[in-house]
């Protein structure tokens, strides 16, 4: 009896070209997500939410406005005639800033009366409550099974603190303050106002809050956690060596204080513009 085999079914498939070495370990074009980030940052643009804490007249608004080059922040330095509020207030303001078709939307965040009271005790009390209630709005957004395309980012990126310019050393209010929110947010500690102290002052000056920093194990940004490698150490060590940093800044500072030493203003954006950058990334 003659027997037929059916052909196998790997036989009848048509034989496909074999795929040359070089295309198999050519590149796979991973260098095309640079591009995509680039493209989608410029069309998103970041976020960066700050927060400046001091008392009154210690030149928060000049700051802001001086940082990022335009009138962000109007002063709310208590007016004479108006009686002063004996809670903490917190106001916020945001701002769109545009350079060379990348945007930044910018949100000060101003704390009017902390450290004006007789009694100061528990004044940061409102300002963990508002730190944490962004970071918990933020949370709660994404937990949701339907979230949105793009969550608004609330949270506080930054804390400036601005240390008066006493010329001795932190007072027990600034320790209590950094010791509490350095748990919660970055705290950048400034010294305001630094012209009214001499070039010797400024450097004492800043050698004690140093000091009195790691006395109490206030851990300011940048933290041990983001010395990843050799070269994050390296500038974070810098960066550690500059804090606090000496504030001269105001509407015509690179004008009217071309000749002082100090350069707080360019180096102080930088640190910020970084770290709001890759918090909001």
């Amino acid at each position: 009896m003659d027997e037929r085999r059916s052909p196998s079914p790997c036989s009848s498939r048509p034989s496909s070209p074999r795929t040359p070495p070089s295309e198999m370990f050519g590149p796979v074009g991973i260098e095309a997500v640079l591009d995509q980030l680039r493209i989608k940052a410029m069309k998103t643009g970041f976020e960066f939410n700050i927060m400046v804490v001091g008392q009154s007249g210690l030149g928060k608004s000049t700051m802001v406005n001086t940082l990022f080059k335009s009138k962000v922040w109007q002063s709310t330095e208590p007016n004479l005639d108006v009686p002063m509020p004996q809670t903490l207030e917190l106001h916020s303001v945001t701002h769109v800033i545009e350079e060379k078709g990348l945007k930044l939307k910018l949100t000060v965040t101003d704390t009017p009366g902390f450290g004006d009271q007789i009694n100061n005790d528990k004044c940061w009390d409102p300002i963990l409550s508002y730190i944490n209630q962004q970071y918990e709005q933020y949370l709660q957004e994404e937990l949701l099974i339907t979230r949105q395309r793009h969550i608004p980012d609330t949270r506080v990126h930054c804390c400036v603190y601005f240390v008066p310019p006493t010329g001795h050393c932190l007072r027990p209010l600034d320790i209590e303050f950094l010791r509490r929110l350095c748990r919660t947010v970055n705290v950048v500690p400034v010294i305001a106002r630094a012209d009214s102290l001499t070039i010797e002052e400024r450097d004492a000056f800043r050698s004690r809050i140093q000091q009195n920093l790691k006395t109490h194990c206030i851990d300011v940004y940048p933290q041990k956690c983001f010395d990843e490698d050799v070269n994050d150490r390296l500038l974070n060590s810098k960066i550690r060596s500059w804090m606090s940093w000496n504030l001269l800044c105001g509407p015509d500072w690179p004008r009217t204080h071309g000749d002082l030493p100090a350069s707080a203003p360019p180096g102080s954006r930088s640190l910020l513009l970084w770290l709001g950058l890759t918090e909001s990334t």
